[in-house]
């Protein structure tokens, strides 16, 4: 992979994809590498330009041993993408990543398209940061690397089944420590909350449910700062939810980078479009269920599926004032209320991928009972069992 000379020092990327897509920076995370988006860059290269790079002091970029900023971070990829030519780029960063993305936004506004912060926040608990960074420099970090690996990033579970993940993340750790304790004195002194208000870009905000890292309070906080952010909080998931559950956070991230620029609360929307309605639908149903959907349509069925794509999935989940969670619990309780079975099955499982808990879901259904009967609510009982089984205890 190649390297170039960009903000005054040697940064290490890889560029893949076609030549005149829309390109997609990806970020890692503090103590990671590039290779972390392998995922992502299988799933997005055909149809975006994804650049992924090493932030200073990490992989095959340059170790400047001297204190940075998060700004300084977000001028390294603005100098980066001078150096490539990119004149602008949507942001998927994560943790560090997500940091610098906001930093990004702030200071390069006019070159951000949209902004996805995974398991990231604005600001950290200062004393632990310069700890970790002064062992570091002290011990260096393999006196803690395992504990960071699972289950602080990944989850026991996941660490179990996949020790290979393990062992390549413990063999791309930073081999220079002093790169490694710069950007972790740099989070230490992270203090953007007072100023992502300021953030214009369409944003998208994802967490783990089960993060110690940057627990689910720190998007919440995010999302009430960010005009116009949503969120979505993915169940069982640790911080490199990106890393450990691909087939979920992809489709997420590929229905918001796909969606009209549409802000909340702005009168007439543009006219619906089908491909963005498709990419909605995707995301939330499955690309399994949506195209045996548009296979078995035929000539009759086919302007039926082109009204709902456009009209329920660009136009109604694609409007951006209400989040995808909400729009799950919605409907669900419509349909326990309608006492619509196949409906209310359909979306039961995509519902807990867009963040609605066990717990929720059955205070929605007492909820239902209140207002449309206990027979609906009976019913929406035994639908639930019937889709989920053992899953809920």
């Amino acid at each position: 992979m190649p390297h170039v000379r960009a903000n005054g020092l040697n940064q290490h990327y890889e560029l893949t994809g076609p030549a005149e897509a829309p390109v997609i920076a990806f970020s890692h995370s503090v103590g990671a590498s590039l290779e972390m988006w392998d995922a992502q860059v299988a799933a997005f290269a055909g149809r975006y330009r994804c650049l992924r790079y090493d932030i200073r002091g990490h992989g095959g970029s340059e170790v400047i041993d001297r204190p940075a900023r998060v700004d300084d971070l977000a001028d390294d990829l603005a100098g980066l993408l001078d150096a490539l030519g990119i004149a602008r780029a949507h942001i998927v960063g994560l943790s560090l990543g997500g940091m610098m993305g906001q930093a990004f936004a702030l200071r390069h506004a006019g070159r951000l398209d949209r902004l996805v912060l995974v398991s990231t926040s604005a600001k950290m608990d200062a004393a632990t940061f310069h700890e970790r960074a002064a062992v570091a420099r002290r011990e260096g970090y393999g006196s803690f690397i395992d504990s960071v690996l699972s289950p602080r990033w990944l989850t026991a579970d996941f660490a179990k089944r996949s020790p290979e993940t393990i062992a390549a993340f413990r063999d791309r750790f930073p081999s220079d420590w002093r790169g490694y304790a710069v950007c972790v004195d740099l989070i230490a002194e992270l203090d953007l909350p007072e100023r992502i208000g300021a953030i214009g870009a369409p944003t998208l905000i994802m967490v783990g449910a089960d993060d110690p890292a940057t627990p689910v309070a720190m998007s919440e906080d995010l999302r009430k700062r960010i005009p116009g952010s949503e969120l979505v909080i993915l169940p069982r998931l640790a911080h490199l939810l990106t890393v450990e559950r691909p087939d979920i956070a992809n489709p997420y991230i590929a229905a918001f980078l796909e969606r009209e620029r549409t802000e909340p609360g702005q009168g007439k929307r543009d006219a619906a479009s089908f491909e963005a309605g498709l990419a909605n639908r995707k995301a939330v149903l499955g690309s399994a269920h949506v195209e045996r959907s548009l296979a078995a349509a035929g000539d009759f069925g086919a302007a039926w599926q082109d009204f709902i794509t456009r009209t329920a999935w660009a136009d109604a989940w694609g409007d951006p004032a209400l989040a995808w969670k909400t729009r799950s619990l919605l409907t669900l309780a419509m349909m326990t209320a309608l006492h619509r079975e196949e409906e209310f099955k359909l979306h039961l499982r995509p519902a807990f991928r867009n963040g609605v808990t066990a717990a929720e879901l059955a205070a929605l259904i007492r909820h239902c009972a209140v207002y449309a009967g206990v027979p609906a609510g009976n019913a929406a009982m035994r639908w639930t069992r019937e889709v989920m089984g053992e899953e809920l205890k």
